[in-house]
């Protein structure tokens, strides 16, 4: 089993390359990339334009455990959901840091910003909002709202940004997404959905770096596993999953 996937029902490893120029669009050098990628994973195979013009190449989501890729305007995405092991997801992203700078023409000088996510879903059918309070608490000042007569939480999603370096060029960020509404709080029926926890490793570019993206990639998928298993996982993923299966 995936030493990072946890208690989680889906387990995600994400990287974004965000750049300060829009990416080419042209339709060789596009499906030239794609099929460099694909002859490194020939499991991606579905390819097409979303409606806002991003282009994805994927593979077969109903297997559980999938690639994907996507060049949207100012950034190129790849994600391995529930990677077997992570260096799977690892080789994928290496790959497309590999062949990004000479197929879509990306320099350190275009990048603004590279992304390391680390991602958990957690499937839940009540109120999102409500237990992630009650899982992860919401700190001394506020807590006594929780005692309002008739009271309920209706939106909570916690996040926090730290820097790593003095720069701050380098930083981490931890958020939780809730999916419940308002209405469905009112109404008392709940569809079963996730709530999902995002961890990103960044690092910023410009006055960065003197680095490849690939050297970058390496060091921050080891700074954001340790932090996952040290701190992610025991304190925000374990919780979580344990307040979920007390309902």
């Amino acid at each position: 089993m995936n030493r990072l996937q946890s208690n989680a029902d889906d387990f995600y490893i994400n990287v974004n390359l965000n750049t300060e120029m829009e990416l080419p669009t042209a339709r060789d050098t596009v499906l030239h990339f794609f099929e460099q990628m694909k002859k490194g994973f020939p499991e991606l195979q579905n390819f097409y334009t979303r409606d806002n013009g991003d282009l994805v190449l994927e593979g077969d989501k109903d297997r559980g455990s999938y690639r994907w890729l996507a060049i949207e305007q100012r950034r190129l995405c790849s994600g391995f959901v529930n990677p077997p092991t992570p260096e799977e997801a690892y080789r994928q992203h290496e790959l497309l840091l590999e062949l990004a700078p000479h197929l879509l023409t990306i320099s350190v000088l275009d990048c603004e910003a590279l992304d390391v996510m680390f991602g958990f879903d957690l499937t839940y059918e009540g109120n999102h909002d409500e237990v992630v309070a009650e899982a992860l608490g919401i700190g001394y000042g506020p807590e006594g709202l929780l005692d309002v007569p008739g009271g309920r939480v209706i939106h909570y999603e916690p996040s926090v940004t730290l820097a790593l370096e003095e720069s701050c060029r380098l930083q981490c960020r931890l958020s939780v997404e809730t999916r419940t509404n308002a209405y469905q709080i009112r109404t008392g029926e709940f569809p079963e959905d996730q709530i999902s926890v995002y961890f990103t490793i960044r690092q910023y570019w410009g006055t960065g770096p003197e680095r490849s993206f690939v050297e970058s990639f390496r060091r921050q998928c080891q700074i954001g596993e340790e932090l996952v298993q040290e701190k992610v996982i025991p304190r925000i993923v374990q919780p979580l999953a344990q307040a979920i299966a007390s309902r």
